[in-house]
């Protein structure tokens, strides 16, 4: 696969991408608790905030008022009459042992990471591609989490390996402390088994580490006491040579502490090709990218909207986000264009791109990756998924489509630079997902592996319909319900979305989902609403910042069809959404509220006028504005949740969950939204989790625990009498 590294500071990513279960929703029960705080009476966007002590995350005021109401919120929705077996079922389906074991190729290996009712904290395992194409794989156990977390008195949480290439047999393991983003990182023996004595070893904090060769990594991390940029993260890129005591690294690169984030590392191909790269991320969308050359470090003329994808036959990848005028060819954005290697380490300043790839007018790449002698597309054509094979000619490009199911989504499980194997995954609402064994070169698939039926979902049907924005912008949405669905506006309906950071929501098979609310006879709705990646740049950026509205305009609209269709009405309406998606539930609380029965507001941002303040905030000003400047702080005010929030209207019971070891979006937001609620009498509900950081819980049961939590709430508000 591609060894390109993501950015640290991660996106907001929607619930549902963050959350190994799929889409979920909470569930408030009829007679839910209601919190009265002590506190001032509500305040409005220019007055003194009551409740930042709210904001003292582990603080012993805060965590008791946290403690008090998760027993209020767990004393309702776990004594709902479905609760205990939806429970059940969300346990069995997380801890199911026939899960798809979804590979990582490392050498000549497969590697797995696993989780159990058995593996609590998880096992990370190998065996061979032979074994892992049958339908029992041999796996040996490589490291035990749980048995290392009680050696070591720690929260273990896996986050991941990283091994060197081309040697692969040393790896950088990645382990959070309850699943925060920040990381400690060890080096590791597949060989023997064990961490590496006297390896590379990298205390706690948020940092990227990235192997450079065998003997030396590049590391960006907090090397001097407030050596992190407004958003949390490092700036500073140091090379640490085996041997070396962190204070004798070498200085590479310096970025600015206005920056975003700052990383490095070095890209390989399967033909020998390598090249060392550091990304300069100057806001969330846009970038610095610099190559080391013989005569060090250079600025590359790349846009500053673009990102590499990977090397391919010597040849540099790049997704364009923005138009690319060069040698009198304009690239558009949403673009593949590649640029021999050798070409970009000699002049990074005067590139001549050529084009791999050039999007319709519905269409967008969703992912690359790599495999010794071709380039692996995912795009996207109105929501449905294709799978390509790019391979460089003398005459430019040549492409093959993959014989893959129509009408469902694609994603690229892994793939390998040493072969052209790579595992492609299929999925779709009702379809169980199915994992092939693809040959690159040849574009011949083999299926090897397929989830069971979680659910029944043969009295369920999925349509995909488009609603009429308030701008005339036709919003596409998906619709799963009952073959035999009465139109007269009394199905139970969840709407989900999340309209940010070009994330691209498509469909998708999730357990949880199905047997929790579809095959209990919910309707289910996904809206491809603007903000997302689902066409391109552009549909991202039709949403940014001031023009926010347009966003929350689309997922009203979608509701309103639904209504005007007469599959639901606003009595049977639940909404639900995380993170940005969280912050979306939150506009659309305080704007209509009158449209919902239930919903649904998953570690969100609410508090729009200080999120610049609070955990990673200050890295999405790209995505949302500034309340530095005039005009987008006024256009803040007027959305951010928590100040719209206005004694004496009538709103729906929310459900509002978050986790103390979020240390991205932060639990302050969904703490103060509850808070204030409270001492305006509102009814809500609140809940959370300790463990697990942006996401549902640390481990298998936690997660199974906040699904049953979130359905046992929307059945109690759109399928009983609350």
């Amino acid at each position: 696969m591609s060894r390109i590294l993501r950015l640290v500071g991660s996106a907001l990513l929607p619930v549902a991408l963050v959350f190994s279960a799929g889409p979920r929703a909470i569930a408030d029960g009829a007679g839910a608790a209601q919190t009265t705080v002590a506190q001032p009476p509500a305040t409005g966007a220019g007055d003194a905030d009551p409740f930042l002590w709210l904001e003292d995350v582990h603080g012993a005021k805060a965590m008791e008022w946290v403690q008090n109401e998760n027993a209020k919120t767990l004393g309702v929705l776990e004594k709902q009459p479905e609760y205990a077996g939806l429970y059940a079922d969300a346990l069995a389906i997380n801890q199911s042992k026939d899960r798809i074991p979804y590979p990582s190729s490392i050498g000549t290996s497969i590697y797995n990471f696993w989780q159990d009712e058995t593996h609590v904290r998880g096992i990370w395992r190998r065996t061979t591609p032979a074994s892992y194409a049958s339908e029992q794989p041999q796996w040996s156990t490589v490291l035990d989490l749980d048995a290392l977390a009680t050696s070591e008195h720690a929260n273990w949480v896996w986050e991941g390996a990283d091994c060197v290439y081309p040697r692969e047999d040393r790896c950088l393991i990645e382990l959070s402390d309850g699943g925060e983003d920040a990381r400690t990182v060890r080096e590791f023996d597949l060989a023997t088994g064990t961490f590496v004595k006297d390896g590379f070893v990298l205390p706690r904090g948020k940092q990227n580490v990235a192997w450079e060769n065998e003997n030396t990594l590049l590391v960006s991390r907090e090397w001097a006491p407030g050596e992190l940029t407004a958003s949390g993260y490092p700036y500073v890129v140091k090379r640490l040579r085996r041997g070396q005591a962190l204070t004798a690294a070498t200085e590479i690169f310096r970025g600015q502490k206005s920056d975003i984030s700052v990383q490095g590392f070095t890209a390989f191909d399967g033909d020998g090709h390598h090249a060392t790269f550091v990304i300069r991320g100057v806001t969330f969308f846009t970038n610095e990218t610099w190559i080391d050359t013989p005569h060090g470090l250079k600025k590359t003329a790349l846009p500053e909207k673009s990102s590499l994808q990977g090397l391919m036959a010597g040849r540099v990848i790049v997704k364009l986000d923005q138009d690319w005028a060069v040698d009198g060819t304009t690239f558009t954005q949403g673009s593949l264009v590649s640029m021999p290697l050798s070409a970009v380490i000699a002049d990074p300043e005067h590139l001549h791109p050529s084009l791999v790839y050039a999007p319709g007018p519905r269409e967008s790449v969703e992912s690359v990756s790599t495999t010794k002698h071709t380039l692996l597309v995912v795009t996207y054509e109105n929501v449905r998924g294709r799978l390509w094979a790019y391979t460089p000619s003398g005459a430019g490009w040549t492409k093959r489509r993959f014989d893959l199911p129509d009408n469902s989504s694609i994603f690229l499980s892994d793939s390998s630079l040493r072969n052209d194997r790579a595992y492609v995954g299929v999925t779709g609402f009702l379809a169980p997902t199915t994992l092939y064994t693809a040959d690159a070169s040849t574009t011949a698939l083999q299926q090897i592996k397929q989830l069971p039926p979680r659910f029944d979902a043969s009295k369920d049907v999925v349509e995909q319909h488009e609603a009429t924005s308030k701008d005339g912008t036709k919003i596409p949405y998906f619709i799963i319900h009952p073959r035999n669905m009465v139109y007269d506006g009394t199905n139970p309906t969840v709407l989900y979305a999340y309209g940010g950071f070009q994330v691209s929501l498509t469909p998708s098979y999730s357990g949880i989902l199905g047997k929790l609310w579809l095959e209990r006879g919910g309707v289910y709705v996904l809206a491809n609403i603007r903000g997302g990646g689902e066409f391109g740049p552009a549909w991202h950026e039709a949403g940014l910042k001031t023009h926010r509205q347009r966003i929350y305009d689309d997922f009203y609209a979608v509701a309103q069809d639904l209504v005007a269709s007469k599959v639901t009405t606003p009595r049977h309406l639940g909404i639900m959404g995380g993170s940005n998606g969280g912050l979306l539930m939150g506009v659309e609380f305080t704007q209509h509220p009158e449209a919902w029965n239930a919903v649904d507001i998953q570690v969100p941002l609410l508090d729009m006028l200080r999120f610049e303040k609070i955990e990673a905030g200050a890295s999405w000003v790209g995505e949302y504005g500034s309340v530095s400047i005039p005009q987008e702080r006024a256009f803040l005010a007027s959305i951010s949740p928590y100040n719209n929030l206005h004694a004496g209207t009538a709103y729906p019971e929310p459900l509002i969950w978050t986790t103390t070891k979020d240390d991205r979006v932060g639990p302050e937001h969904a703490r103060k939204f509850a808070a204030k609620l409270g001492s305006m009498q509102v009814p809500y509900l609140f809940y959370e989790v300790t463990e697990g950081g942006h996401g549902s819980g640390a481990n298998l049961k936690e997660s199974a625990h906040t699904s049953a939590l979130e359905w046992s709430y929307f059945s109690m508000k759109l399928m009983g009498g609350s």
